[in-house]
C-alpha cells in the first residue's frame, strides 16, 4: 500500500508528526457538486475559519453536514515505526478517537505485529495498572 503523504496543510483536516508516527486525514469532497472540498465555514466579517463549528461546509454550493457525521466518514492515514517490532509501514483507521488505556486515541494497527499504537489526544501518557494490594 503507498499512501501519498500531503504536499500541503491544506489538503488535510488532521496532521500530526509524532517523530515515528506521521499521521493524516484529508479533507472529504462535497459529496453534493463534487467541485471543492468541505472545511469549517468562514466568518464573511473577519475573513477568518470558525473553529469551533460544529458543521463542516462545501463552499461552492454551501451543502453542509454535522461535525460527527462528516469526521466518521474520514479515514486516517498514517506512515509509522512501529514500536513494538522495529519495522516501518504504513496503515489506515477510521478518524475516530477510542479511548486506548483511559486515554482518547486514534488506534492504528501495525501491518507487521498486529499490535495497537495510540495516536493519543494532547500527547497524554496511557493509565498504567496499579499493583493490587495484598490484605
Amino acid at each position: 500500500m503507498a499512501l501519498k503523504i500531503p504536499e500541503s496543510m491544506d489538503d488535510c483536516l488532521y496532521f500530526t508528526n509524532r517523530g515515528e508516527i506521521l499521521a493524516w486525514a484529508y479533507k472529504k469532497e462535497c459529496p453534493k457538486c463534487k467541485k471543492a472540498k468541505m472545511g469549517k465555514p468562514v466568518d464573511p466579517k473577519t475573513g477568518k475559519v470558525k473553529i469551533r463549528s460544529k458543521e463542516y461546509v462545501c463552499p461552492e454550493c454551501k451543502h453542509t453536514e454535522e461535525k460527527v457525521e462528516h469526521e466518521e466518514s474520514l479515514i486516517l492515514e498514517s506512515a509509522y515505526t512501529c514500536p513494538h517490532c522495529g519495522k516501518k509501514g504504513e496503515s489506515t483507521a477510521q478518524f475516530k478517537r477510542k479511548n486506548f488505556k483511559g486515554v482518547p486515541s486514534f488506534i492504528i494497527e501495525c501491518q507487521h505485529c498486529n499490535e495497537k499504537i495510540p495516536l493519543t489526544k494532547k500527547l497524554k501518557e496511557p493509565k498504567k495498572k496499579k499493583p493490587k494490594k495484598k490484605k
